[in-house]
């Protein structure tokens, strides 16, 4: 089968106030030898771990380079970016989003153009390197690409009488009301941390919205159909239902046991709308580091009746490394060596994500997260998340709305106005 092109709707619109690059860490260490500062999330084992691994193969290779990890939380890693794109002071290496984020770190000289040094392996990527192109330019080099959905415990499920997935949303309605009945809280959400909250308004609007308006918006930056109105609406409606977790607007995303993540990944609660970096995720905050082994399952959110998008697409996007402009050549070798067959195979092997390299996709091990490749590379589109697609500024205002209405403080009608009023200023 033809490789579907993921991410198809990529965000040129206004530059953030960034400065021009001002240096690099890539700087010669007092033994000779180039240091490289490499940021990233994997901030547990098993990733963490083998992050270490791979920075010590590659500097066994290359005696003249040493790879300076820092291993961040996710939330934590986005901030510090955000403040080193201000400064201008950027890592060496570091994840690229794509998207609005990446259109504005290029037009602010910030990012390196990797077109012709990674030709190579931009070929063997493939569609999915789209997300990361800026006029005919690849910026960086996508190691994960994926989907989000349901993440849930199949034990659980069934001590709930729940025999199948839930397909449409009178079906998930059902089952949140067959958990709660058996006592079990049905829905895990980091809404501490904002970004999962702000999934399910991104994705009722996928189910509301057809491609042809969102892909418009991302360039328009127009929200006045009525398909966003809507997701909104029903996003009302599922709040109402009360299917969270107890603190839910305080619960961080992925940090700890507490967590989102952890909530499930220990049986505490029956599902998660989370991404494909999921099980391994759980793996690390659990104490076997299984996370849910043979008991996770996996479905897509469910279809809405009546909505004009597209009941097959998905909400999604992915992860790449990308080489600040200032940064050695040896960063550029590094990034390769990420992208190789064997560091990807050992990515897909730790189920860390899904692989973008063709030849490392047969190496997942979880089986729900290896049947979302076939998810991945089938569905019809795949809609980049929206506070990555339309930039920080539209994404902000969005996702700040849309945690007001998970609060009981905002309507479906002010996530609309705020994200229009931000929008307006951008253009």
């Amino acid at each position: 089968m033809k490789r579907t092109p993921l991410i198809r709707a990529l965000a040129v619109g206004a530059t953030l106030s960034l400065v021009a690059a001002c240096g690099s860490d890539g700087d010669e260490s007092s033994d000779g030898k180039t240091t490289i500062s490499w940021w990233h999330n994997s901030n547990n084992d098993p990733g963490k771990a083998y992050y270490e691994q791979v920075a010590k193969d590659f500097e066994a290779d290359n005696p003249d380079v040493d790879i300076k990890i820092d291993a961040q939380l996710h939330e934590d890693m986005l901030t510090k970016l955000d403040a080193a794109f201000q400064s201008g002071d950027v890592p060496d290496i570091y994840m690229e989003r794509g998207g609005g984020e990446l259109a504005d770190h290029v037009e602010a000289g910030l990012t390196r153009d990797l077109s012709e040094s990674s030709a190579d392996l931009i070929s063997d990527i493939g569609g999915s390197v789209a997300g990361w192109q800026t006029d005919d330019k690849t910026y960086a080099l996508p190691f994960s690409v994926g989907v989000v959905g349901f993440w849930y415990n199949t034990e659980l499920f069934e001590q709930a009488g729940i025999t199948e997935a839930p397909t449409t949303w009178d079906d998930m309605y059902a089952a949140i009301d067959q958990l709660k009945a058996a006592g079990i809280e049905p829905i895990a959400v980091g809404a501490g941390d904002g970004w999962p909250a702000a999934h399910y308004w991104y994705y009722f609007s996928v189910r509301e919205c057809s491609e042809e308006v969102l892909t418009d918006a991302v360039t328009s930056l127009d929200f006045s159909d009525e398909c966003f109105l809507r997701a909104g609406e029903d996003l009302e409606e599922l709040i109402a239902a009360e299917p969270f977790n107890r603190g839910f607007l305080s619960t961080p995303a992925q940090e700890g046991p507490t967590s989102a993540s952890g909530l499930l990944a220990t049986g505490k609660v029956a599902m998660e709308l989370q991404g494909h970096w999921e099980p391994g995720v759980m793996q690390g905050l659990t104490e076997d580091e299984q996370g849910l082994g043979d008991k996770t399952g996996w479905f897509a959110f469910p279809t809405v009746e009546g909505g004009e998008g597209d009941p097959t697409a998905a909400l999604g996007g992915g992860d790449a490394w990308a080489v600040s402009a200032d940064a050695p050549d040896e960063a550029v070798d590094f990034v390769n060596y990420l992208l190789s067959e064997e560091v990807q195979k050992g990515f897909a092997e730790r189920d860390m994500g899904l692989p973008t390299i063709p030849a490392a996709t047969g190496s997942v091990t979880d089986p729900a997260l290896a049947s979302l490749i076939e998810v991945r590379d089938s569905a019809p589109y795949v809609q980049l998340y929206f506070d990555t697609a339309f930039g920080a500024s539209v994404g902000g205002a969005m996702n700040d709305t849309i945690e007001l209405m998970f609060a009981g403080e905002a309507t479906p009608e002010d996530i609309v106005e705020a994200t229009q009023t931000a929008a307006d200023a951008e253009k």
